[in-house]
């Protein structure tokens, strides 16, 4: 009697899901130990632990209050810079819109116009250079490697032209004001009050950069415009194709890479009571140290809020420590470039996965479906 075909073929109710895609679910703990950003973090912790430990002047409360101080603004920088790394860019202009900013908000100020409006005009100044930026690389196509690096070269000009090489200081009377906003810290510690004293008064640069990195967190892991960055930085012709506005999204970075400029010159310019046309000078590229050791890809589609704080607070730390220690400070940018180096070699692709990544996918367990 001859068989049919559904006698000779093994018949099978289902195919495992094994045979036709391959699952994998990191733990909270896997997606900790591979992040770049935890472990900047732990290094951080263990080197401020260690300087304080072998030189007791670091670890005071006025020390710590000036690091933060003094990082936050480029903390503020990183976080606009994440924006733009994560879309598959760079913003090479931050430290020349930072100096133009603060002209513009100085001659008004000079000029005896009210404080909102000086600081109005300048996040103008800075917002529109954000602007030319992000038309010409999203909509006319151009490297933003050589839009923002002419930029940065028609800012600084326009910021020693509108100066006249000179240093404006002369605020008139709403001087008080722009410096209590750049001197602002908190706690306010006053005569009689209950705060110990081993709380540090922490500026409003700082807080500035916690708000921010704090909004842009969110809106990173639980709205379509962080998505949105992450799908353009990851494949962007991919998200052209599944409908993202990418030509508005990449506009929008740009923008707001100028904005989080603009504000760290604002918040320097109040803290100083001066505005120079050298502000911000060579600003760029310790923001973009910042950025990639905090984790950000340089290739796009990846950074965080978190690792953009930790990676300019690393930086800070770093030449704290070395003034602290008595080594030359023109050894600092060694030991930045070497950080640099490190945390590009940490965020390489291996396999589709970074080289921290498929590290701990190898020594920890891992869970499939």
């Amino acid at each position: 009697m001859p068989h049919s075909a559904s006698d000779t073929i093994p018949q099978q109710d289902h195919a495992a899901i094994s045979e036709v895609v391959h699952f994998k679910e990191q733990t909270i703990l896997q997606r900790i130990f591979s992040s770049q950003a935890f472990w900047v973090a732990i290094a951080l912790i263990v080197l401020y632990i260690g300087m304080a430990m072998s030189e007791p002047s670091f670890g005071t409360v006025d020390n710590f209050t000036n690091m933060t101080r003094n990082f936050a603004p480029i903390g503020i920088m990183a976080l606009g810079m994440t924006v733009v790394i994560i879309t598959g860019g760079i913003d090479l202009s931050v430290g020349s819109i930072m100096g133009l900013v603060a002209i513009v908000a100085g001659l008004l100020l000079t000029w005896h116009y009210p404080w909102y409006v000086a600081f109005a005009a300048g996040l103008g100044a800075g917002l529109i250079c954000g602007a030319v930026n992000g038309f010409f690389v999203a909509y006319v196509g151009l490297s933003s490697f050589v839009v923002t690096l002419g930029m940065m070269s028609i800012a600084r000009s326009l910021a020693v032209v509108f100066s006249g090489n000179q240093m404006l200081y002369q605020f008139g009377p709403d001087a008080p004001i722009v410096k209590a906003i750049g001197q602002a810290k908190f706690p306010r510690q006053t005569p009689g009050d209950s705060i110990p004293d081993w709380i540090p008064q922490l500026s409003s640069h700082f807080w500035t950069m916690i708000l921010l990195a704090l909004v842009l967190g969110y809106a990173f892991n639980f709205k379509a415009w962080g998505r949105h960055l992450f799908s353009i930085g990851g494949n962007e012709q991919a998200a052209r194709l599944t409908g993202v506005p990418v030509d508005g999204i990449k506009f929008r970075a740009y923008v707001f890479s100028a904005f989080t400029a603009s504000i760290a010159s604002l918040l320097i310019l109040g803290y100083s009571g001066s505005a120079i046309n050298a502000m911000g000078q060579s600003y760029e590229l310790r923001v973009i140290a910042a950025t990639v050791i905090g984790g950000a890809n340089l290739m796009g589609g990846a950074g965080t809020a978190f690792g953009a704080v930790i990676g300019s607070a690393l930086l800070e730390v770093i030449r704290n420590a070395l003034l602290m220690a008595g080594i030359d400070s023109n050894w600092q940018g060694a030991f930045v470039g070497a950080f640099i180096i490190l945390a590009v070699l940490l965020g390489m692709q291996t396999g589709g996965k970074s080289l921290v990544a498929a590290a701990f996918d190898r020594i920890m367990p891992k869970r499939r479906r």
